[in-house]
Protein backbone atom coordinates (compact mmCIF):
# COMPACT_ATOMS: atom_id res chain seq x y z
CA UNK A 1 0.00 0.00 0.00
CA UNK A 2 1.30 3.42 -1.08
CA UNK A 3 1.31 6.08 1.78
CA UNK A 4 0.92 9.67 0.80
CA UNK A 5 1.42 12.57 3.01
CA UNK A 6 -1.67 15.60 3.61
CA UNK A 7 -1.89 18.24 5.86
CA UNK A 8 -3.79 17.47 8.92
CA UNK A 9 -5.91 16.61 10.86
CA UNK A 10 -8.05 14.51 8.68
CA UNK A 11 -10.55 16.91 6.88
CA UNK A 12 -8.59 19.66 5.86
CA UNK A 13 -9.20 20.66 1.97
CA UNK A 14 -5.89 18.75 0.75
CA UNK A 15 -7.46 15.44 2.45
CA UNK A 16 -10.55 15.89 0.90
CA UNK A 17 -9.07 16.76 -2.47
CA UNK A 18 -6.91 13.64 -2.24
CA UNK A 19 -9.46 11.39 -1.75
CA UNK A 20 -11.38 12.58 -4.53
CA UNK A 21 -8.41 12.80 -7.00
CA UNK A 22 -7.69 8.65 -5.77
CA UNK A 23 -11.16 7.91 -5.25
CA UNK A 24 -10.98 5.14 -7.35
CA UNK A 25 -7.88 3.47 -6.33
CA UNK A 26 -8.45 4.65 -2.61
CA UNK A 27 -8.25 0.89 -1.49
CA UNK A 28 -4.44 1.41 -2.57
CA UNK A 29 -3.59 4.18 -0.62
CA UNK A 30 -2.91 5.19 3.08
CA UNK A 31 -3.64 8.89 3.35
CA UNK A 32 -1.15 10.16 6.39
CA UNK A 33 -1.74 13.54 8.11
CA UNK A 34 1.05 15.85 9.31
CA UNK A 35 0.28 18.67 11.58
CA UNK A 36 2.54 21.31 9.60
CA UNK A 37 3.24 21.79 5.87
CA UNK A 38 7.17 21.55 6.56
CA UNK A 39 6.47 18.21 8.10
CA UNK A 40 4.42 16.87 4.75
CA UNK A 41 7.78 17.93 2.68
CA UNK A 42 10.01 16.21 5.27
CA UNK A 43 7.68 12.87 5.03
CA UNK A 44 8.29 12.07 1.65
CA UNK A 45 12.02 13.14 1.51
CA UNK A 46 13.02 11.35 4.31
CA UNK A 47 11.17 7.94 2.86
CA UNK A 48 8.21 7.88 5.51
CA UNK A 49 5.75 8.22 3.02
CA UNK A 50 6.02 7.83 -1.12
CA UNK A 51 4.02 11.14 -2.34
CA UNK A 52 3.23 14.33 -0.63
CA UNK A 53 -0.03 16.12 -1.91
CA UNK A 54 0.86 20.19 -1.35
CA UNK A 55 -1.55 23.11 -2.29
CA UNK A 56 0.39 25.93 -4.34
CA UNK A 57 -2.11 27.85 -6.01
CA UNK A 58 -5.82 29.40 -5.14
CA UNK A 59 -8.04 30.97 -7.85
CA UNK A 60 -8.82 33.68 -5.14
CA UNK A 61 -5.49 34.27 -3.28
CA UNK A 62 -2.61 33.36 -5.59
CA UNK A 63 0.22 31.16 -5.15
CA UNK A 64 1.17 30.03 -1.86
CA UNK A 65 4.17 32.06 -1.02
CA UNK A 66 5.61 29.51 2.01
CA UNK A 67 4.60 26.05 0.19
CA UNK A 68 6.12 27.25 -3.10
CA UNK A 69 9.06 28.00 -1.06
CA UNK A 70 9.49 24.53 0.41
CA UNK A 71 9.12 23.06 -3.25
CA UNK A 72 12.07 25.35 -4.41
CA UNK A 73 14.52 25.62 -1.40
CA UNK A 74 13.47 23.13 0.88
CA UNK A 75 12.85 20.14 -1.50
CA UNK A 76 14.00 18.12 -4.55
CA UNK A 77 11.36 16.04 -5.20
CA UNK A 78 10.04 16.18 -8.38
CA UNK A 79 6.67 17.26 -9.15
CA UNK A 80 4.48 14.00 -10.40
CA UNK A 81 0.74 15.29 -10.92
CA UNK A 82 -1.27 18.51 -10.63
CA UNK A 83 -5.22 18.31 -10.06
CA UNK A 84 -7.73 21.30 -9.52
CA UNK A 85 -10.09 21.33 -6.38
CA UNK A 86 -12.44 23.23 -5.02
CA UNK A 87 -12.14 24.74 -1.77
CA UNK A 88 -16.03 24.67 -0.55
CA UNK A 89 -15.86 26.04 2.95
CA UNK A 90 -18.66 25.69 5.52
CA UNK A 91 -19.80 26.85 9.16
CA UNK A 92 -19.44 24.11 10.94
CA UNK A 93 -20.79 23.79 14.65
CA UNK A 94 -23.21 21.84 16.92
CA UNK A 95 -27.08 23.14 16.27
CA UNK A 96 -29.36 24.73 18.62
CA UNK A 97 -31.22 21.85 20.25
CA UNK A 98 -34.59 23.66 18.66
CA UNK A 99 -33.25 23.02 15.37
CA UNK A 100 -31.56 18.94 15.95
CA UNK A 101 -34.78 17.42 14.93
CA UNK A 102 -33.89 14.30 13.18
CA UNK A 103 -31.31 16.02 10.84
CA UNK A 104 -28.08 13.45 10.29
CA UNK A 105 -24.95 14.74 11.93
CA UNK A 106 -23.00 16.32 9.40
CA UNK A 107 -25.53 16.69 6.90
CA UNK A 108 -26.72 20.12 5.59
CA UNK A 109 -28.54 22.69 8.15
CA UNK A 110 -28.28 25.66 6.52
CA UNK A 111 -30.79 28.43 7.80
CA UNK A 112 -32.30 31.59 6.57
CA UNK A 113 -29.94 33.96 5.56
CA UNK A 114 -30.22 36.62 8.62
CA UNK A 115 -32.73 35.37 10.49
CA UNK A 116 -32.58 35.28 14.77
CA UNK A 117 -33.06 31.51 14.12
CA UNK A 118 -30.51 30.50 12.23
CA UNK A 119 -28.84 27.33 13.55
CA UNK A 120 -25.32 30.01 13.53
CA UNK A 121 -27.53 32.76 15.68
CA UNK A 122 -25.67 32.34 19.21
CA UNK A 123 -22.10 32.06 17.52
CA UNK A 124 -19.78 33.99 19.04
CA UNK A 125 -16.42 32.65 18.00
CA UNK A 126 -15.11 31.11 14.43
CA UNK A 127 -11.77 29.17 14.41
CA UNK A 128 -10.15 28.43 11.15
CA UNK A 129 -7.12 29.28 9.13
CA UNK A 130 -6.88 32.61 8.28
CA UNK A 131 -7.23 32.05 4.26
CA UNK A 132 -10.19 30.67 4.95
CA UNK A 133 -11.64 33.38 7.28
CA UNK A 134 -10.37 35.69 4.64
CA UNK A 135 -12.53 33.78 1.98
CA UNK A 136 -15.86 33.83 3.80
CA UNK A 137 -15.46 37.26 4.65
CA UNK A 138 -18.62 38.93 3.01
CA UNK A 139 -20.55 35.98 4.69
CA UNK A 140 -18.90 36.35 7.78
CA UNK A 141 -19.22 40.15 8.13
CA UNK A 142 -22.81 40.41 7.46
CA UNK A 143 -24.35 37.13 9.46
CA UNK A 144 -21.95 36.80 11.92
CA UNK A 145 -20.04 40.72 12.25
CA UNK A 146 -19.42 40.68 15.90
CA UNK A 147 -17.61 37.36 16.25
CA UNK A 148 -14.31 36.80 17.62
CA UNK A 149 -11.95 34.85 14.86
CA UNK A 150 -9.30 32.05 16.28
CA UNK A 151 -6.59 31.49 14.34
CA UNK A 152 -5.16 27.68 13.58
CA UNK A 153 -3.29 25.81 11.46
CA UNK A 154 -5.58 23.62 9.34
CA UNK A 155 -9.27 23.91 8.78
CA UNK A 156 -9.91 20.54 10.28
CA UNK A 157 -7.83 21.66 12.81
CA UNK A 158 -10.15 24.27 14.19
CA UNK A 159 -13.41 21.62 13.60
CA UNK A 160 -11.39 18.92 15.83
CA UNK A 161 -11.21 21.83 18.28
CA UNK A 162 -14.99 22.60 18.32
CA UNK A 163 -15.91 18.85 17.92
CA UNK A 164 -13.89 18.57 21.71
CA UNK A 165 -15.54 21.79 23.46
CA UNK A 166 -18.51 21.73 25.07
CA UNK A 167 -19.30 25.39 24.23
CA UNK A 168 -21.94 25.47 21.34
CA UNK A 169 -21.18 29.32 20.81
CA UNK A 170 -17.96 28.13 19.22
CA UNK A 171 -17.82 27.19 15.18
CA UNK A 172 -15.19 26.80 12.50
CA UNK A 173 -14.78 27.24 8.83
CA UNK A 174 -14.48 23.99 7.17
CA UNK A 175 -14.83 20.77 5.10
CA UNK A 176 -17.84 18.86 4.85
CA UNK A 177 -15.47 16.05 5.40
CA UNK A 178 -14.83 17.01 8.56
CA UNK A 179 -17.79 17.96 9.71
CA UNK A 180 -18.73 14.45 9.30
CA UNK A 181 -15.58 12.56 10.72
CA UNK A 182 -15.87 14.82 13.79
CA UNK A 183 -19.83 14.46 14.20
CA UNK A 184 -20.80 18.15 13.79
CA UNK A 185 -23.43 20.06 11.56
CA UNK A 186 -23.10 22.02 9.02
CA UNK A 187 -24.96 25.27 9.79
CA UNK A 188 -24.27 27.25 6.81
CA UNK A 189 -22.74 25.50 3.77
CA UNK A 190 -20.51 27.13 0.63
CA UNK A 191 -20.20 30.17 2.47
CA UNK A 192 -17.06 31.33 0.47
CA UNK A 193 -17.24 34.83 -1.37
CA UNK A 194 -16.25 33.52 -4.67
CA UNK A 195 -17.82 30.49 -6.79
CA UNK A 196 -14.85 29.39 -8.27
CA UNK A 197 -12.65 29.27 -5.67
CA UNK A 198 -10.81 26.41 -6.73
CA UNK A 199 -6.91 25.37 -5.48
CA UNK A 200 -3.89 23.75 -7.80
CA UNK A 201 -2.47 20.68 -6.07
CA UNK A 202 0.45 19.06 -6.85
CA UNK A 203 1.84 15.55 -5.98
CA UNK A 204 5.12 15.05 -5.16
CA UNK A 205 7.61 11.87 -5.11
CA UNK A 206 10.40 10.40 -6.80
CA UNK A 207 8.12 7.63 -7.94
CA UNK A 208 5.99 8.15 -10.77
CA UNK A 209 2.69 7.19 -10.67
CA UNK A 210 2.78 4.88 -13.92
CA UNK A 211 -1.36 4.77 -14.02
CA UNK A 212 -1.26 8.75 -14.11
CA UNK A 213 -1.85 9.22 -17.99
CA UNK A 214 -3.33 12.13 -19.70
CA UNK A 215 -2.19 14.30 -22.93
CA UNK A 216 -2.39 17.54 -21.30
CA UNK A 217 1.17 17.52 -19.59
CA UNK A 218 3.25 20.33 -17.74
CA UNK A 219 6.45 21.26 -17.20
CA UNK A 220 7.46 23.43 -14.49
CA UNK A 221 10.34 25.38 -14.54
CA UNK A 222 12.98 27.70 -12.04
CA UNK A 223 14.53 30.04 -14.45
CA UNK A 224 17.64 32.17 -12.62
CA UNK A 225 18.78 35.48 -15.17
CA UNK A 226 22.49 36.21 -15.20
CA UNK A 227 22.79 39.57 -13.56
CA UNK A 228 24.72 41.28 -16.15
CA UNK A 229 22.21 40.77 -18.84
CA UNK A 230 19.97 43.33 -19.64
CA UNK A 231 17.31 41.89 -20.67
CA UNK A 232 17.73 38.97 -20.18
CA UNK A 233 13.99 38.25 -19.01
CA UNK A 234 12.65 39.41 -22.68
CA UNK A 235 14.79 37.21 -24.35
CA UNK A 236 13.84 34.02 -22.30
CA UNK A 237 10.33 34.83 -22.81
CA UNK A 238 11.14 34.98 -26.63
CA UNK A 239 12.97 31.97 -26.85
CA UNK A 240 9.16 29.98 -26.08
CA UNK A 241 6.96 33.13 -28.05
CA UNK A 242 8.68 32.48 -31.11
CA UNK A 243 8.03 28.82 -30.97
CA UNK A 244 4.32 29.15 -30.21
CA UNK A 245 4.79 27.44 -27.02
CA UNK A 246 2.29 28.56 -24.28
CA UNK A 247 3.57 29.48 -20.66
CA UNK A 248 0.34 29.74 -18.32
CA UNK A 249 2.44 31.09 -15.10
CA UNK A 250 5.29 33.15 -14.42
CA UNK A 251 5.97 34.56 -11.06
CA UNK A 252 9.43 36.34 -9.92
CA UNK A 253 10.13 35.09 -6.25
CA UNK A 254 13.16 36.50 -4.40
CA UNK A 255 15.92 33.94 -4.07
CA UNK A 256 17.05 34.39 -0.36
CA UNK A 257 20.41 35.20 -1.40
CA UNK A 258 20.50 38.69 -1.80
CA UNK A 259 18.27 41.58 -1.82
CA UNK A 260 17.19 42.53 -5.64
CA UNK A 261 17.93 38.93 -6.96
CA UNK A 262 15.15 36.74 -8.38
CA UNK A 263 14.73 33.42 -10.19
CA UNK A 264 11.62 33.18 -12.36
CA UNK A 265 8.53 30.55 -11.95
CA UNK A 266 7.36 29.41 -15.28
CA UNK A 267 4.70 26.83 -16.14
CA UNK A 268 4.74 25.57 -19.56
CA UNK A 269 2.30 23.74 -20.93
CA UNK A 270 4.07 21.05 -23.39
CA UNK A 271 6.07 18.13 -21.88
CA UNK A 272 9.67 17.93 -21.74
CA UNK A 273 9.51 15.42 -23.94
CA UNK A 274 8.59 17.98 -26.64
CA UNK A 275 11.57 18.95 -29.20
CA UNK A 276 10.39 22.20 -29.03
CA UNK A 277 10.78 22.44 -25.14
CA UNK A 278 13.85 21.26 -25.39
CA UNK A 279 15.24 23.50 -28.18
CA UNK A 280 14.04 26.40 -26.06
CA UNK A 281 15.70 25.51 -22.95
CA UNK A 282 19.29 25.07 -24.60
CA UNK A 283 18.71 28.79 -26.16
CA UNK A 284 17.84 29.84 -22.52
CA UNK A 285 21.00 27.81 -21.19
CA UNK A 286 23.48 29.18 -24.12
CA UNK A 287 22.26 32.93 -22.59
CA UNK A 288 23.85 31.82 -19.36
CA UNK A 289 20.53 31.35 -17.34
CA UNK A 290 20.29 28.78 -14.96
CA UNK A 291 17.29 26.51 -15.79
CA UNK A 292 15.98 23.62 -12.92
CA UNK A 293 12.82 21.88 -14.08
CA UNK A 294 10.71 20.98 -11.49
CA UNK A 295 9.10 18.31 -12.73
CA UNK A 296 6.86 17.16 -15.97
CA UNK A 297 3.60 16.07 -15.56
CA UNK A 298 -0.10 15.39 -16.59
CA UNK A 299 -2.61 18.02 -15.21
CA UNK A 300 -6.09 16.86 -14.37
CA UNK A 301 -9.03 19.48 -14.31
CA UNK A 302 -12.08 19.36 -11.53
CA UNK A 303 -13.71 16.30 -12.84
CA UNK A 304 -16.84 15.78 -9.76
CA UNK A 305 -18.58 12.73 -11.13
CA UNK A 306 -15.79 10.75 -13.52
CA UNK A 307 -12.81 9.08 -12.07
CA UNK A 308 -9.65 11.48 -12.30
CA UNK A 309 -7.07 8.86 -11.43
CA UNK A 310 -8.26 6.41 -13.90
CA UNK A 311 -7.03 2.69 -13.17
CA UNK A 312 -4.47 0.87 -14.87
Amino acid sequence: MKRIAVLGPPGTVTDESARHFFREREEDFEFVPYKQIADVFRATHNGETDWSVVPIENAIDGSVSLHMDYLIHENQLPIQAEWIYPSVQNLIGRRPAREAKNEPVGELAKGETGADNAPYAEVTKVISIPVAIAQCRKFLNAELPHVEMEHVTSTAEGVRLVSISEDPTVAAIGTRLAAKRYGLDILASNITDHQNNFTRFVLIGEEHPSWLIRDQQKTTLIVTLPEDFPGALHQVLATFAWRRINLSKIESRPTKLKLGNYYFYIDVEASLDSVLLQAALSEIEALRCQVRVMGSYPTFAYEPEEGIAARS
